[in-house]
């Protein structure tokens, strides 16, 4: 039987501690004992590839839903459309609020954050 290498084994191991996986699930998936998965979990590299790696994840996710959100504004559109039952008009009438306020917030806190870092940074050179 082939050998896979460790590089393979910690790839199948990120991806199944990232998804949610119990450490026992995630050893027989990467088909190596549970100790050595608690071993690994200590490993401060192998951490910050599993941050690396979730963050990644969490990346690709927020593209896929950020290219469905244009379909998603028109099928409110419609819903709000006066053919609909009130219910219907009202639900999606507080989803696009709702959805504008949160944008605003992220907007607003993105805009903060950034000029926090700016001063740091500016602070640090000082």
């Amino acid at each position: 039987m082939p050998r896979r290498g460790r590089r393979n084994v910690d790839q199948v191991l990120l991806m199944a501690l990232a998804c949610g996986a119990t450490v026992e699930v995630a050893a027989q998936m990467a088909r190596i004992s549970p100790a050595t998965v608690y071993r690994r979990k200590q490993d401060s590299k192998f951490c910050k590839q599993m941050q690396q790696f979730q963050a990644d994840m969490v990346q690709r996710i927020l593209g896929t839903l950020i290219g469905a959100g244009g379909e998603a504004a028109r099928t409110l559109l419609v819903l709000m459309k006066d053919t609909e039952p009130p219910t219907v008009r009202l639900g999606a009438a507080r989803s696009v609020l709702d959805g504008i306020i949160k944008v605003r917030e992220f907007a607003g806190f993105e805009e903060r954050l950034a000029a926090l870092e700016a001063q740091v940074a500016q602070n640090s050179t000082a």
